[in-house]
This record gives C-alpha cells, structure tokens and sequence, in this order.
C-alpha cells in the first residue's frame, strides 16, 4: 500500500518576504548605524584630546592637580582676588618692601622667558645672589710658575693679583595691567600671562641697560666702561680694546680686513664662543660688504636654528647697539660668558594695586639686577674713525 507524504511549507506573510528582500533599506540603516559610531568615536576622540592638551599645560598654578598649595594661593588667592593671607606661607612675604616674593615655579617662567629675548643675557655670564650686593675677586696675573726637579727646592713666587668686580645695580620693574573680569574668568591663565609680561618689559629694560647703562642706579653696559687702543697685557684692568673702521663715516675700501683684525685682537682662549653684537641697522650694512673678489662677508645659518654668521663666528641682534655713525661703536666682537656679568637677586616681587587704575589690575613687578665688564680682555669694539 503505498502512501505519499507531502512536506508542509509554512506559509511567509508578504510583508515579512518583502520586507527579507528589501536589501537597499538594511544597506541603509547599516551606514546610519555606522555613521552614529563614528560620530561617538570623534566625540570620545575630541575629549581626550581636551584632556591631554590640559596635561600637557605647565604644572603651575591651576593648570594642574599637582601644583603646591603654595603657587595656587599665590595664583587664585593674592593674583585674582587679592587675598593677602593667601601668600603667608611664602618665602620672602614682605609688602612693606614693594611686594611678596613669587613661587620659584612662576620665577623660572620669568627667567626662561628672559633668557630667550634678551639678546646680552643669553650670551653673557648670570649669577644668583642673595642679597642686594655682589662682588666677584678677580685674577689680573702675577701668580709665577714654572718647572724644578723632583727633589729641587721650590721658589718662592710672585703674590697673585686680584681686582674685585662690583657690579652697580638697581631695581627693574614692570607693571602689566589686567582687567578684574579677565582675573575672573577660570579660563585666564594668569601665571603664564603674567610671567610673558614681566619677561617682555624686563628684557626691554634690562637690554639697553647691558649695553650702555650709566652704572647709576642700573648696570653698567659694555660700552659704557672705558676704551683704549692698546693691546692686552698692555691697557690698565678694565678698559676694553677698540679697533678703528678706517672710515670716520662707515667702513674703509676693505671692511674684511678690520673685521679680521677685531677678530684676531680677542685671544685664541676667548674666541672659542665668542659673537659679533650690533644692532639690525648695522647688520644691514654688514650683510653687503664683499671682499676684493666679490664673496659676501655674512653668510646665513645652514641649517634651521643655527645663528647666522659674520667670518664664521655667530651674529648676535640687539637693537640698543649704537647706529653706524662717526665715534660710535656699532660693533662688539667677544666672548661675553668671560666678559659680562650680571648679578641679580633671586627672587621677582609682585604688588597687586586694583586702586591706581580702575577698573584695571596692575602687577607692579620689581627685581634687582646688576651688570658689568668681568674680563675687559673678554670683549673688543669696533669704532667708526680713519
């Protein structure tokens, strides 16, 4: 007996069949789907960018979890809000002085700052002290040597001889002003703000200073000590060497060979990191000079960052250098860590006055810094004269 058996087909809606065949509509909810994802992972992306560039920020003031109590009651407490009892706990707190002393962490960002814009504090030798005075013994020879035996006796030598440096000193300042609705907004960084400011007015200041100061009440610049044509060993402690352009007005029919001459009056000692100095004016008149076979005297820096240079030692711009200009002394060749010295109190002070100039905050900032000639022999002029 035969007996057939036929498969039961469950029957499909036709929604539902429609709906399994309709591959373009699932194609587009798949890239809605994917373009969702990839707007979540842009807006995670975007967030953590946030949070490193806040990391990355310098660890003072508020900019950091880990900065000391110390730097954000001086930030947030005297610097927003004028909150005296904020800064008890620094070192150094003295109003009736001018202002209290700012954390070390705000100071470096000053001395940072200075060092890359003042053009004769980069080159030239710094020390910290503490007090308002500084003096520096320095040898000026007459300490004799020689060779003996083993078992010879030994002579008696020469008593050495020694001139001190005192550099003059005096108080720079500056005196940058804030709105009180830029103090309180959160987002202000104040520390660096403030820091940009003082280094700004003070590398100004202290430049022109370095150069020509009178010695009263600032320091003393290099061109300001006194000046001889004789040779080292020759001129008395303290006046620096100057070698004449050949020209009263500019430079002679041959400028390279003055400009040899000055380099050659520095000792081979202090030519290992010496620089020229002048001004951009003079740089200008520089960088046309030719030797007799037409070749440039200046030649720009190879490679990005390198200083250009003059003869082969590096040029160095600061705009307080004299113009070229009959007796001036638009040129200075030499090794400035040997031959200039600034001495400067350790610590910045900053009095905050919201009275003087409202609705402004001003930060009068003070630091007393000092400069003079170490080593005459250290540095040589150039002067516009036949």
């Amino acid at each position: 007996m035969d007996i057939t058996v036929t498969p039961t087909v469950p029957s499909v809606p036709d929604d539902n069949l429609e709906e399994s065949f309709d591959l373009a509509g699932r194609q587009d909810k798949c890239e809605a789907d994917i373009s969702a994802l990839r707007n979540d992972v842009d807006e995670v992306k975007a967030r953590l960018d946030k949070v490193s560039r806040a990391a990355s920020r310098p660890a003072i003031g508020t900019a950091s979890a880990n900065a000391s109590e110390e730097v954000k009651g001086f930030v947030d407490g005297y610097l927003r809000r004028g909150r005296t009892s904020e800064v008890k706990s620094i070192n150094g707190a003295a109003p009736t002085d001018g202002g209290y002393a700012v954390p070390r962490t705000i100071d470096a960002m000053i001395a940072r700052e200075l060092t890359e814009i003042s053009p004769i504090r980069s080159l030239a030798q710094v020390v910290q002290t503490g007090t308002s005075g500084y003096r520096k013994l320095v040898s000026t020879g007459g300490t004799a040597s020689g060779w003996v035996s083993e078992v010879a006796g030994r002579p008696e030598t020469d008593a050495p001889n020694f001139a001190e440096i005192a550099p003059p000193s005096g108080d720079l300042y500056a005196n940058p002003a804030a709105s009180q609705a830029m103090l309180d907004d959160v987002g202000f960084d104040i520390e660096t703000w403030l820091a940009n400011e003082i280094a700004i007015e003070f590398a100004r200041a202290e430049g022109a200073a370095f150069v020509s100061g009178t010695g009263s009440d600032q320091p003393e610049g290099f061109l300001t000590a006194p000046t001889g044509t004789a040779e080292d060993g020759v001129r008395a402690f303290g006046q620096v060497q100057y070698i004449g352009s050949g020209d009263a007005s500019g430079f002679d029919a041959a400028p390279e060979a003055k400009l040899i001459d000055l380099i050659h009056s520095l000792k081979s000692g202090h030519r290992q990191g010496a620089s020229f100095v002048m001004n951009s004016a003079t740089l200008a008149t520089v960088r046309k000079l030719k030797t007799a076979d037409g070749a440039f005297l200046w030649q720009p820096g190879m490679v990005e960052g390198q200083p250009d240079r003059l003869l082969g030692y590096p040029v160095v711009e600061a705009e307080d250098m004299p113009d070229v200009a009959g007796g001036d002394f638009p040129i200075a060749f030499g090794n400035f860590r040997h031959g200039y010295l600034i001495a400067e109190h350790s610590a910045t002070k900053v009095l905050r006055d919201p009275f003087t100039n409202k609705p402004f905050v001003h930060f009068y900032a003070t630091k007393r810094v000092g400069g003079k000639v170490l080593d005459s022999n250290a540095i040589k002029l150039l002067k516009i004269e036949a």
